[in-house]
């Protein structure tokens, strides 16, 4: 299969920058260390650190998808989970809301089982390098909770 460079680089870019741009509006910096955080909440510096890995591993997915002709419902999934985890964060930092955010978190993880289930079906690596984000989720919805009844 022969890359498309531009193609690949628009796949990564649109998350990697939606990312950062909510990052900056959402002030999830200020916001994570303006709380009290259970003994195991990694140190503030590895969210961007992970963040930007795993808005990556999404782009390359997404790639692998639309290289392979992927279906309008995986590419749709693709888009509804972006959207879903990008609130987060407005939900979680700017607001405050942790049960909101926690219950945000799960529908997240719902949709990204589904996610990687779709693009297994067209692309198996593509739906693969969405299993880091799974696990990050998973712990962030613990940490998150821990964080609601703690605050």
């Amino acid at each position: 299969m022969k890359v498309n460079t531009k193609r690949l680089l628009i796949s990564v870019g649109i998350p990697l920058l939606l990312g950062f741009i909510v990052g900056m509006l959402s002030g999830s910096g200020k916001g994570y260390q303006g709380v009290i955080q259970p003994s195991f909440a990694p140190p503030g510096w590895l969210f961007p650190v992970v963040w930007t890995i795993l808005y990556i591993l999404m782009g390359v997915g997404d790639y692998l998808v639309k290289e392979s002709l992927g279906t309008d419902e995986s590419l749709r999934i693709y888009k509804i989970q972006l959207g879903v985890n990008l609130i987060w964060s407005f939900i979680f930092f700017t607001f405050k809301w942790y049960l909101v955010a926690f219950l945000w978190i799960l529908w997240l993880i719902y949709l990204v089982i589904r996610m990687i289930r779709e693009f297994r079906v067209i692309n198996k690596k593509a739906g693969n390098l969405q299993i880091p984000y799974l696990i990050w989720i998973i712990f962030a919805a613990v940490l998150n909770f821990s964080i609601y009844i703690l605050n």
